[in-house]
């Protein structure tokens, strides 16, 4: 039988397979979206409105939808079977499907106060154009609960790859659609667009869930039914805690809109490139873990313990080398994929400060968000509201010193600082088992400096040897990328096999092991 190590690494990289063509895709409708509009208040307007309906998909498919909903699921799964599993699952969608709709509404209607909150610096033009867009995407919110549902289901069955791939599939019905009415619908194209790509991420999933032998149904919720009970208390508070943490965008847009024109273009730019190892390493880490530490609490704290170091471990050795890549190639990255069109000289210049200050945070947000699926796995939601008010708090507080002095760069290091904090938080409260090493051993610790310090040498002497070709074909320019990209995952790879990093050996059991997954 494999250990709880390689089960994580190989329910992780099979998240990871999916999400790369997610984020591929994603990055790709960037790409196209800021060659058409640029960074303009327009596109401003636009992203006011989908940062309020990307919420809903922040909040629950990978928030408090997950973590109340998944540990029972899988609990009722385990203990007594699929029937009564399928059962909670449907009384669920109903309760889900009602407070969906209540809040659409509610959005709906609340829309010019909403607009008012994110964005108090625009002028009237941009306002009108934030609430219009902000009520036609609403509906969103209930297309992406289902999704979510289907999800927290699929993940506790062991499937995976599924559910990684359904934001691609979205955002191949975007380009699609975007393809075919920008030129008459301009930014409003977008919003119907983003509405379509939600539709279809619920129909994917919700078919792979009924294929598996759990078609998700309303069903009349019972009163009796304590699984479901135990859920609803553990959504609120969780809900209320990550409404806080989705405040920092909320809080980088507000501030943004003081400051030059396109500069919550910039922010999002910047964001998007970030979604790309944030989707591929610390998202889908903390997917994949969630059922599993809900299981390994059942066999005792020894196991629980061992299962949070195993993944904080395995997100710091994925994530490191590519923050450290980030950093020195910023500019060059931000060129390669936006410099075209109505992107010119001041974006490119002002995505790429962002983008090397988002990517300091890497290491903070995968090990925040790691320790946040733990709280959420041991049932503690005091703890996590606690770690989340925390990370806005620090977060308002970098803002404010940094923004005079650094402008749009001090809005994204705020962010990777608050992360940081945060993640040292959530590690404090956390209870651990008495026994075992210490998080960071040297038997850990050695082998990752060693590659991380050959990994750096590296491309600072890429960098200094053979420049980027900024006026060369995108051809080039592309083949160039791909020199830090290809020797130096090598680099890192060799140095930490030969200086014997154990995550080596999770990746070797999990190519090798077989444990019944869903994913076929």
């Amino acid at each position: 039988m494999s250990s709880s190590g390689s089960r994580m690494v190989r329910h992780s990289l099979r998240m990871m397979a999916g999400t790369f063509l997610s984020r591929i895709l994603g990055l790709a409708r960037e790409v196209i979206t800021a060659a058409l509009f640029g960074a303009t208040r327009q596109l401003d307007a636009f992203l006011v409105a989908y940062t309020l309906a990307n919420l809903s998909r922040r909040l629950l498919a990978e928030g408090a939808l997950s973590a109340a909903f998944v540990p029972e699921f899988s609990r009722v799964l385990e203990k007594d079977g699929r029937e009564e599993a399928l059962s909670f699952a449907r009384q669920t969608l109903t309760v889900l499907l009602a407070a969906a709709v209540i809040v659409t509404v509610i959005g709906i209607a609340a829309a010019p106060v909403l607009v008012r909150v994110m964005a108090p610096g625009f002028d009237h033009g941009g306002f009108s154009a934030a609430v219009s867009l902000t009520r036609l995407m609403f509906p969103f919110l209930v297309f992406i609960s289902v999704a979510a549902l289907a999800m927290g289901v699929l993940n506790s069955l062991d499937s995976f790859f599924v559910p990684a791939i359904a934001p691609a599939l979205s955002n191949v019905v975007y380009i699609a659609f975007l393809g075919i009415v920008t030129l008459r619908w301009g930014v409003w194209g977008l919003g119907y667009a983003v509405l379509l790509g939600g539709l279809s991420q619920m129909i994917l999933q919700w078919l792979w869930s009924a294929r598996l032998g759990m078609p998700l149904l309303p069903e009349m919720p019972r009163r009796d039914n304590e699984a479901l009970s135990r859920a609803v208390r553990l959504f609120l508070p969780y809900a209320a805690g990550l409404s806080l943490n989705q405040l920092i965008p909320l809080i980088s847009r507000m501030l943004g809109s003081f400051l030059d024109e396109g500069a919550i273009s910039v922010l999002n730019y910047a964001d998007r490139v970030m979604q790309l190892p944030l989707g591929l390493f610390v998202i889908a880490i903390s997917q994949a873990i969630l059922p599993q530490l809900s299981r390994q609490l059942l066999a005792g704290e020894d196991d629980f313990s061992r299962g949070v170091q195993e993944a904080v471990r395995f997100g710091f050795f994925m994530v490191l080398p590519v923050t450290l890549g980030m950093a020195f190639f910023s500019g060059e990255i931000v060129h390669i994929l936006f410099y075209r069109g109505a992107f010119g000289e001041w974006a490119w210049k002002g995505t790429s400060g962002a983008l090397a200050m988002y990517s300091l945070g890497l290491p903070g947000m995968a090990c925040s968000t790691i320790l946040l699926r733990a709280l959420y796995a041991r049932g503690m939601p005091r703890e996590a509201m606690a770690v989340t008010a925390f990370s806005v708090a620090s977060n308002v507080a970098f803002c404010l010193m940094l923004i005079k002095p650094m402008a749009i760069n001090g809005l994204a290091l705020a962010s990777s600082l608050a992360f940081s904090g945060t993640a040292f938080l959530a590690w404090r409260l956390l209870p651990k088992a008495a026994t075992g090493e210490p998080l960071f051993s040297r038997r850990w610790s050695f082998p990752m400096m060693a590659g991380l310090f050959s990994l750096g040498i590296f491309l600072a002497a890429l960098k200094s040897l053979f420049p980027y070709p900024l006026y060369g074909s995108i051809l080039s320019k592309g083949s160039w990328m791909m020199l830090p990209v290809l020797f130096g995952a090598f680099v890192y790879a060799a140095v930490t096999w030969k200086a014997g990093s154990p995550e080596w050996g999770w990746i070797r059991e999990a190519f090798r092991g077989k444990d019944g997954d869903r994913d076929s």
